[in-house]
């Protein structure tokens, strides 16, 4: 019986890895990618937005997610280059996003440049419709 717990124990993950499926620590917290996705799209003006690595941080304080993505229609590996950060006072929805940086420049309420802070309002007052 032991022998047949370790063999199947194996075989998941050998399985997961021919389908090509995501293990479950590569997506710790969908609703916190999704969440930061939408902060991109908003931040972007993009209705659509292609992914390539996401993460997400549920255990961390303030929970939060990153992601590479590209603007281009038929984005090739290369093209992910492109990083968003988001920071949210959940782990769970309603998430209340706290901050969010795009690249190296980050937009908070506590920002000192004040279109930093306009940005972050704005796009605050959007995923808060979305609730």
């Amino acid at each position: 019986m032991r022998h047949l717990l370790l063999a199947a124990s194996l075989a998941i993950p050998a399985a997961l890895a021919v389908t090509g499926q995501p293990s479950l620590a590569a997506a710790q917290s969908p609703g916190l990618e999704q969440a930061c996705i939408a902060v991109a799209k908003h931040f972007l003006l993009t209705p659509v937005l292609k992914t390539g690595v996401v993460q997400s941080f549920p255990e961390l304080n303030p929970p939060g997610a990153r992601l590479t993505y590209s603007t281009r229609e038929n984005p090739q590996p290369t093209d992910f280059n492109n990083v968003i950060e988001c920071e949210f006072g959940k782990p769970q929805a309603p998430f209340d996003l706290v901050r969010f940086c795009v690249s190296n420049t980050c937009y908070a309420p506590t920002e000192e440049e004040p279109e930093r802070q306009r940005r972050f309002q704005e796009v605050k007052a959007l995923m808060d419709r979305q609730k």
